[in-house]
């Protein structure tokens, strides 16, 4: 399935959003103009449907609670809302499932945070509209989505069940490296690559081994001198490793691992994996990061033949500040979005006929649209004392 609307009422940056989605997005704009937060709406909405327990309330309580959820514009209305239209193609005209909810606290003595509504449809019949009488006679009902209930959703399971999968990943290549010596615990769903290793190590061998052959390709030809890549565990520990060998002037050099790979390798590493592990939703933040310029390049290119290759073509959100990026000449400029700061939260703007003709023209999405995300008063910065 593909996500191919989104609708937002006070949601951190946010006080009102309605986008339309591709099977490629790309989100634009200054720091601060909420693309990491336009990417954690669907993490959390994967927080709320996964199996593993939590739901509704953990999503909040891991985001600080409703205080830093709500836009701050956010002053009569204090009703948080996210709506999501699936179809089973990027281009269908009528969405196959909508699912939508609306949440507050309850503003007593307790401050509970309840529901106001959840509601899903099924080619535009309602399957699910709460509350509904059993929790009228129940509120507390209302502290808990359907969603997140097995025994509630069988109804709109497939809806649960793509959310649930949704897959984010900012490996922080520090942490990949020297996070068993710095201690600390993992975060839960290791949105940072903590964990990136036992991931690989919990695949099929045959899997595992078909996927580092197809990324020891793609490395010989981004990462010089890159010969080899192997999976391999310690033999004192068990611990997984991965393992690459260099063609040196030094024909014995030996084979390095992870802690000695630089952090561009690690990202890349992690980018191609993420791309042919599952078939989920899968949200990139700022993958130029550590690469080589000519190399942030080719990714649109290398997302999209690595896709056209899957057995499933999954649908992928990155946020990107790269001119390098944006350049390339394959991307659909109906998948880039620029957000653009206002006093009353920031807007998310679609290109609009005239940016599209430009690009149509010949022109790239790096020369029309990112050049409008540059802060007004950003030549002032060269005052600074």
């Amino acid at each position: 399935m593909w996500i191919t609307r989104l609708k937002l009422k006070n949601w951190r940056n946010f006080k009102q959003a309605d986008i339309t989605l591709r099977d490629r997005v790309y989100l634009i704009g200054p720091n601060a103009s909420g693309k990491s937060n336009l990417l954690d709406v669907f993490r959390f909405l994967r927080d709320v449907a996964k199996p593993s327990g939590g739901g509704l309330q953990k999503a909040v309580k891991d985001r600080q609670g409703m205080t830093k959820i709500r836009c701050l514009q956010a002053r009569a209305d204090s009703e948080v809302a996210i709506e999501v239209e699936l179809a089973a193609a990027v281009d269908d005209p009528i969405a196959e499932w909508t699912y939508a909810i609306g949440f507050k606290n309850e503003g007593k003595s307790q401050q509970r945070l309840l529901l106001n509504y959840e509601r899903v449809l099924h080619h535009g019949e309602i399957v699910l509209n709460r509350p509904d009488e059993a929790d009228q006679a129940d509120p507390a009902r209302l502290t808990q989505t359907h969603l997140e209930q097995v025994n509630a959703n069988a109804a709109f399971r497939p809806i649960a069940e793509f959310l649930a999968d949704v897959t984010y990943l900012h490996l922080v290549p520090q942490l990949l490296k020297y996070g068993d010596g710095m201690g600390g615990n993992r975060l839960e769903d290791d949105p940072f690559g903590q964990g990136f290793l036992e991931r690989v190590a919990r695949c099929l061998p045959r899997t595992r081994d078909a996927r580092l052959k197809r990324i020891q390709t793609a490395l010989q030809v981004a990462v010089p001198q890159f010969k080899e890549l192997r999976f391999v565990k310690d033999e004192v520990n068990g611990h997984p490793h991965l393992e690459a060998f260099y063609e040196h002037w030094r024909p014995n050099a030996g084979w390095q691992r992870e802690e000695q790979f630089s952090d561009g390798t690690l990202r890349l590493l992690a980018l191609l994996w993420s791309l042919l592990d599952g078939d989920s939703l899968l949200l990139l933040e700022e993958p130029e990061l550590s690469l080589n310029d000519a190399l942030v390049e080719k990714i649109p290119l290398l997302l999209d033949r690595l896709q056209r290759q899957a057995r499933h073509r999954r649908q992928i959100l990155l946020s990107t500040h790269s001119e390098a990026l944006l350049l390339n000449p394959g991307i659909d400029v109906r998948g880039v979005l620029r957000l653009e700061p206002e006093k009353e939260g920031t807007r998310i703007m679609a290109p609009d006929e005239a940016e599209q003709r430009m690009i149509e023209s010949g022109l790239s999405a790096a020369e029309v649209l990112l050049m409008k995300t540059r802060p007004a008063r950003l030549d002032q910065l060269a005052l600074f004392k």
